[in-house]
């Protein structure tokens, strides 16, 4: 029997992966798991993905694509007139309300780079371009604390379950975004 060719099947495996890890979880994935939810044979997800550290590093790298979306339809960052820590704590509030499923599983495969070392430079990937946009608008270094309160932000909302608070994101942020007050000068006595 002749191969049937199938462009899209690697892409419907990656789909698959992202569907298995938001119904179960990353431990629940596995080349059997993906293969079963795309309707393919197991020798399909082995093919594209020799690894399931290689299955894990595409899933996030679509999944950080969700956010890049998010930032790219809010034109606000580029804008040097706009207010940098309202648009960013707009951005998340955007973000975090929209498809809460994939925003948990983008952390989830975000955080498996804790123990999984093939996933490190796809997580730092999302981190670095967030940073690299956000250094135009500031400096390197503020731009690095910006996404590190970002990213803390966020785990504090999905891990205690509480409802995002814009106005309290917007504060924070702003103390950062505003620059430092001259150190003061202490006079001795004469």
């Amino acid at each position: 029997m002749p191969r049937r060719h199938d462009p899209a099947r690697r892409q419907r495996i990656i789909d698959a992966a992202i569907r298995v890890v938001g119904e179960k979880g990353l431990a629940g994935l596995s080349h059997r798991s993906a293969a079963a939810a795309a309707d393919v044979p197991l020798g399909s997800t082995t093919y594209h993905f020799t690894t399931l550290d290689e299955l894990m590093v595409a899933a996030l790298r679509q999944a950080n694509e969700g956010f890049a979306k998010v930032v790219a339809a809010r034109g606000g960052l580029a804008d040097p007139g706009a207010d940098l820590a309202a648009e960013l704590a707009a951005l998340l509030g955007e973000w975090l309300a929209g498809d809460r499923t994939g925003v948990e599983l983008e952390y989830e495969l975000y955080l498996a780079a804790l123990r999984r070392p093939a996933l490190r430079p796809v997580a730092a990937e999302w981190a670095d371009g967030l940073a690299a946009l956000l250094a135009s608008r500031t400096d390197a270094v503020t731009a690095r604390a910006l996404v590190a309160l970002m990213d803390g932000i966020c785990l504090q909302v999905l891990l205690t379950d509480t409802p995002y608070d814009e106005e309290y994101a917007t504060e924070v942020l702003a103390r950062i975004t505003r620059p430092a007050a001259p150190p003061r000068r202490h006079s001795c006595p004469s």
